[in-house]
């Protein structure tokens, strides 16, 4: 069990907490994901939304149409072009989700003590009496006494509108359950989770990789949030349907931690997966209430110690229906932030909750504080030690890069990349300072044509704390002559200083590659 990054060797002054904060010139270094949906998609809203800090935008085909979705992304782009602040692209599939369609879409009344019986029967409408659930062989698997919790999508966990049942009788394909809570179900499309019972159904589904080859493809997504992931040969599948579809071979895979089959196989899944989601909401059913958070602190202190950027779900919950959140949730979210965490996914809070752009606003806030208390140097020397000796060459550089900005107090480190690998490196060691990355373009050829990469590079960094991408000039190699360098630096601290980030007689760290060296550097802004 890690302990806590907090800065308890330098006690906090308490009147200051009721100082106002000074604003930061960018936003939190942990990043946000919002999931669009009705609450948040047309263009001024989305607007709002990357200027109170959101930095991707998941699209979850859990419900709504290619069509609505494409709606969505159009919306997107003009917000990005008007606002001129990226936004990268996430996909969250369906996977193996137990889905109960309410296809009347009218309020279903569950009391407890009563029978509800789930069937696979499609043509049953959904009622008080019988839900209708996609998974044939569900009676197969479960068992008397099994728990299972059906809510409305992206559910919130109140216990009015979710409701826990538990099983009582198998009756052929049937499972008939009592109702332990009294609940009103509401929306066209609920969600059930049966704790701990495995489900037989794959983790890429074929609609996943249907909606992949036609939406994805168009749009160059980002990100694949893989839901379910169970096993690291899940994510395996997913990269090798990705590699033959096109330009999303960079395409990263975040894989979906919900369960416990997931849970199990955390240290192989981390090594294969480009990054990690905790989903707490499905989790935190699979798991006893007190166990969660032990969950949480395990599982980004690997992700932290192997450099991989990690996302915590479920924050907010109750921001879907007021505007302000809890103090537990409060906690919640600078905990998360001190544990180690990249970035912060909200779900029902933006997709159809009443209040999306104060969500995200109250949460950068949120984080932007917890960043002030975090122990950078503590973290730092734990990493340092997990990485162990001999360094390979350009984790080496990385952390030198890290150590001295600290020592010299820089406001920025500058890295120059094409694979976005360097700034990860540097990532890895949480700089206190934000670390401005210059993604410089790739020509490549499939010997059918040729591309640039590097687009993808910049964007993915919006899921890493800390990295703040900016795409060069593609006639500009990473590794080109010092004149060229220096002509790119001066782009990169202009950009800097018109985003607010580098002012007058500041220090900046630069890493960079010059022929075959690394090299890091420090400078004085004054030079420039």
């Amino acid at each position: 069990m890690q302990a806590s990054h907090l800065l308890l060797e330098e006690p906090i002054r308490l009147a200051s907490i009721l100082e106002s904060s000074t604003p930061n010139a960018f936003s939190s270094m942990t990043k946000i994901i919002g999931t669009l949906g009705p609450s948040s998609r047309d263009v001024e809203t989305i607007e709002k939304l990357l200027h109170a800090g959101m930095s991707v935008a998941r699209f979850d085909f859990s419900w709504g149409d290619i069509t609505f979705h494409q709606e969505t992304l159009e919306n997107l782009k003009k917000a990005v072009k008007n606002t001129r602040k990226l936004c990268a692209v996430m996909f969250d599939t369906v996977g193996p989700e137990l889905q109960i369609i309410n296809k009347s879409e009218g309020a279903i009344q569950l009391v407890a003590d009563e029978f509800v019986v789930l069937t696979p029967d499609a043509t049953q409408v959904a009622s008080s009496s019988v839900l209708p659930l996609n998974y044939p062989e569900f009676a197969s698997v479960v068992k008397l006494k099994d728990t299972i919790f059906v809510g409305q999508y992206l559910f919130t966990g109140s216990e009015s509108t979710s409701v826990w049942l538990e099983v009582v009788e198998v009756q052929g394909v049937n499972v008939k359950c009592i109702v332990k809570n009294s609940a009103t179900l509401t929306g066209a499309l609920f969600t059930a989770h049966a704790a701990g019972v495995p489900v037989g159904l794959p983790t890429l589904s074929e609609f996943d990789k249907e909606t992949i080859a036609k939406w994805g493809v168009r749009n160059s997504i980002d990100f694949i949030s893989l839901s379910y992931t169970r096993h690291a040969e899940d994510v395996r599948q997913a990269r090798a349907h990705l590699a033959k579809l096109g330009d999303l071979y960079q395409t990263q895979i975040f894989a979906k931690i919900e369960n416990v089959e997931g849970l199990k196989h955390f240290d192989e899944i981390l090594k294969e997966a480009d990054g990690i989601i905790l989903s707490r909401g499905n989790l935190g059913i699979d798991l006893p209430p007190e166990k969660v958070f032990l969950f949480q602190k395990a599982a980004l202190h690997k992700c932290n110690m192997a450099g991989k950027p990690a996302i915590v779900t479920r924050v907010v919950d109750s921001m879907t229906d007021t505007p302000r959140p809890t103090r537990a949730e409060a906690t919640d979210v600078a905990n998360a932030v001190l544990d180690g965490a990249d970035g912060i996914m909200l779900g029902a809070e933006t997709l159809r909750g009443l209040y999306p752009v104060e969500t995200i606003t109250i949460v950068q806030k949120i984080c932007a504080e917890a960043e002030k208390v975090f122990n950078q140097s503590v973290f730092f020397k734990k990493t340092v030690k997990a990485v162990g000796e001999p360094m390979a060459h350009l984790e080496s550089i990385a952390s030198s890069a890290v150590r001295a900005g600290t020592k010299v107090r820089a406001s920025v480190i500058v890295v120059f990349t094409s694979s976005g690998r360097a700034a990860r490196l540097i990532a890895k060691y949480k700089p206190s300072m934000p670390v401005l990355v210059v993604v410089i373009p790739k020509l490549t050829t499939n010997h059918l044509r040729w591309s640039f990469t590097g687009a993808f590079q910049a964007r993915q960094c919006l899921a890493v704390r800390g990295l703040f991408p900016m795409l060069a000039d593609p006639r500009h190699p990473a590794d080109s002559s010092t004149s060229t360098n220096e002509s790119i630096l001066k782009v990169a601290l202009d950009h800097g200083k018109a985003a607010g980030i580098i002012k007058a007689h500041d220090r900046i760290v630069v890493c960079q590659k010059v022929g075959d060296s690394s090299v890091v550097k420090i400078i004085e802004l004054d030079a420039y």
